[in-house]
């Protein structure tokens, strides 16, 4: 239709030319006659103007549809097969043009068909090729990847301007507990391929420590580091060693190796330093009370030493030694009680989660004690800090004694959140049993199958800083065993999501960015495959941003270096206060139990604006998700400052003959698979890829850099669009 509409001019003028050509050829008549006849002739013409006027229009009307049937489909085909063609040339994958209705194009269509599949194939030879040829460099990096995976220390590789370059799961978790709101972003905020080290850490601090790796390094150091200590935004203590990453080109190897970039290995030393805090108060303690005890039993001690001393005198002094006595003894008492209650709790400890440790229990004593044993449903988010070794030795001992017993056919455990503890219950049905009887199996050395093991259930308990004790439940005739287990802390809690089994290891580095400068030039002078985008989009409860609709949900992903990270990802549902039409929920698929309960936009906005820090922001009719981000910002006093890009705007660039720039339709073109549509992460990621395919062809249009690629989006046709 557009292309039709862009045709319709010219033919216009042509009907016109037409006109024109009639009357000079009227005209040409007159002049041959002699003037009679041209009075004549002229008399004629007047009379029968109108039926000439009419059979002009009636014959420019059906050249008109007769070009517009034959000739302006042949013609208006070309740019848009020609826009398709490099569309398909670009195509990161298979792609092929659909076939067309017009038989005149078919030919052509399955022409480009054929070249693209011989492309493909030789794509597919060439990819075979340098896949077997890069075949060690790709199983080095995986290992790498892999390695750093699995480590139990957080591990960050930045390049030389602190840009995050790698990072490994325990750090994202690390990152996660440093976040103002762990809930809505994940820690994605703070950490991610890309982001600046510096949104957690002192930038001088981290040049400081930077400077003295340098000067160690200068002088030969084999291996240089350094080592800070600093508190976050959230007042915990992280002990941070540095380790440089050195260019080990042979060039490079004469002088002092060139600094590349700098590995960053992190501890929470928060609980530890909790815990030296209270060891140095203990001890501060002691000797503050010993003080004047001692100073008085060294009064009294130089008064006893007197000849003359009355007897009186004599065993008052004495009282006073033995009080002090008492006193330093119970003061010394105190402190060693705390100090060994200190080191069983000093045991080390690893979190882990509640239902898991159930499940394994009620496997083992299954195994152990051969009956069944049942599992009460538990909460899934409760993480338990423990030694499960031990502790499934004390379970499984109890469990045995039980059977062996009391002749207990039928045991049940059941795990539940109890204020700052878990509870953990080992239930039978039948025998009640004595106090004597509970101590004496808490005390005893455990046997578990017939090995005895050094330790008892009380040992355990102190291990873990528990309590354990009988209980019974009357109403229905069960008995127990109650455990008081520790929580893991706050600055231990682990990312679930992050540790529960995926389809593929999540890719968490990208090399690629040693190379790449933050400090290039202004943004606008940066090429576009250089910048880091967050690509978002946003569902509202309607169309009319001015009109008091709102936000329910965002989405976002980070496009860095080229590459989606779609383990970077923001989505967070949001309250908008107000009611969802009914109207829209079929659309998006969010009702308003879904947004019940969900944070307010003043909560969610802030960890949204810290996540596209540094980042152009990308969307698709931009707009319109913009105006919404706008009209928020004298409520939260957040504005987005950033560059924004359209890839409505940058498709009808690169297609300007194509007659829809809808998202789906882009993503067809470009053989984009859409997922998740009208959701707001779904959409997200769906334009991210679109934005990938787009960068090349702005580049073959010389569209190099932000700036123009801004440029060129304001002149088209859509940029018109305002809300």
């Amino acid at each position: 239709m557009r292309n039709r509409r862009l045709l319709l001019q010219p033919l216009a003028l042509l009907a016109l030319a037409l006109a024109v050509w009639l009357a000079v050829a009227l005209g040409l008549v007159a002049l041959a006659l002699d003037e009679p006849e041209r009075a004549q002739f002229i008399q004629l013409l007047g009379s029968r103007a109108a039926l000439l006027v009419l059979a002009w229009a009636l014959g420019g009307v059906a050249t008109m549809a007769a070009l517009l049937r034959w000739w302006v489909p042949r013609v208006s085909a070309l740019p848009e097969l020609a826009e398709q063609t490099r569309a398909l040339v670009q195509a990161s994958e298979p792609l092929q043009l659909k076939p067309h209705a017009d038989a005149g194009r078919r030919p052509l269509i399955d022409a480009i068909n054929q070249l693209a599949a011989q492309r493909d194939g030789l794509r597919g030879d060439v990819a075979a090729q340098v896949a077997q040829a890069s075949a060690s460099v790709r199983q080095e990096r995986n290992r790498l990847a892999a390695l750093m995976a699995e480590l139990n220390q957080s591990v960050v590789v930045c390049n030389r301007d602190g840009r995050i370059l790698l990072y490994n799961n325990r750090a994202r978790m690390q990152f996660r507990a440093l976040s103002y709101a762990p809930q809505l972003a994940g820690g994605a905020e703070l950490i991610g391929i890309g982001r600046s080290i510096y949104a957690v850490f002192d930038q001088k601090l981290v040049e400081h420590a930077l400077e003295t790796v340098q000067q160690r390094l200068a002088r030969g150091a084999q291996h240089p580091s350094a080592q800070f200590v600093t508190s976050t935004r959230g007042g915990q203590l992280l002990r941070v060693q540095m380790a440089p990453v050195t260019d080990a080109a042979p060039e490079a190897v004469a002088g002092a190796p060139e600094l590349s970039g700098f590995l960053l290995m992190l501890d929470n030393i928060t609980r530890s330093f909790e815990e030296q805090t209270v060891r140095d108060r203990l001890l501060y303690g002691l000797i503050e009370k010993s003080r004047a005890s001692l100073a008085s039993t060294q009064a009294a001690v130089e008064m006893l030493g007197y000849d003359d001393l009355e007897p009186a005198m004599h065993e008052r002094f004495l009282a006073v030694l033995r009080d002090e006595a008492v006193t330093m003894k119970t003061h010394i008492d105190e402190v060693a009680h705390k100090s060994a209650r200190n080191l069983h709790t000093r045991w080390p400890l690893e979190d882990i989660r509640g239902v898991e440790f159930v499940d394994v229990a009620a496997k083992q004593i299954e195994a152990r004690c051969r009956l069944p044993v049942t599992v009460e449903a538990a909460d899934a988010a409760l993480w338990l800090r423990l030694d499960s070794f031990s502790m499934l030795q004390a379970l499984t001992y109890l469990g045995e004694r039980l059977v062996g017993e009391f002749e207990v056919r039928t045991l049940q455990l059941r795990l539940a959140p109890q204020g700052a503890r878990a509870q953990l219950d080992l239930v039978w049905i039948g025998h009640a049993m004595s106090t004597e009887t509970v101590m004496s199996w808490e005390l005893d050395p455990m046997r578990i199958g017939g090995e005895a093991s050094p330790m008892s259930v009380r040992e355990v308990l102190d291990r873990h800083d528990a309590e354990m004790w009988f209980e019974r439940d009357r109403v229905r005739h069960q008995a127990f065993f109650r455990f008081l287990l520790p929580l893991a802390g706050a600055q231990d809690e682990l990312d679930m999501d992050m540790l529960q089994a995926v389809e593929s290891r999540p890719e968490f580095f990208d090399f690629d960015l040693f190379g790449l400068a933050a400090g290039a030039g202004e943004l606008d002078e940066r090429p576009l495959a250089e910048l880091t985008y967050t690509v978002f989009d946003t569902e509202t409860t309607g169309l009319s941003p001015s009109g008091g609709d709102e936000i329910i949900q965002i989405g976002a992903a980070r496009v860095v270096n080229g590459r989606l990270l779609r383990q970077e990802a923001f989505e967070q549902l949001v309250d908008p206060g107000r009611d969802i039409p009914a109207a829209g929920i079929p659309i998006h698929g969010i009702t308003p139990d879904m947004v019940a309960g969900q944070p307010r936009i003043e909560e969610v906005l802030p960890a949204f604006h810290q996540y596209a820090q540094e980042t152009v922001l990308v969307a698709h009719n931009a707009a319109f998700d913009m105006k919404f981000l706008q009209l928020l910002e004298q409520r939260t006093g957040l504005a987005f400052q950033q560059p924004v890009l359209d890839t409505l705007l940058l498709s009808a660039v690169v297609h300007p003959n194509q007659e829809s720039h809808r998202l789906e339709a882009i993503a067809e073109r470009f053989g984009v698979t859409v997922l998740g549509r009208h959701t707001a992460l779904g959409d997200a990621l769906v334009t991210a890829e679109v934005l990938i395919k787009l960068i090349p062809l702005l580049k073959d249009m010389g569209i190099l850099t932000l700036g123009q690629a801004r440029a060129a989006a304001q002149k088209t046709y859509y940029a018109r669009l305002k809300y």
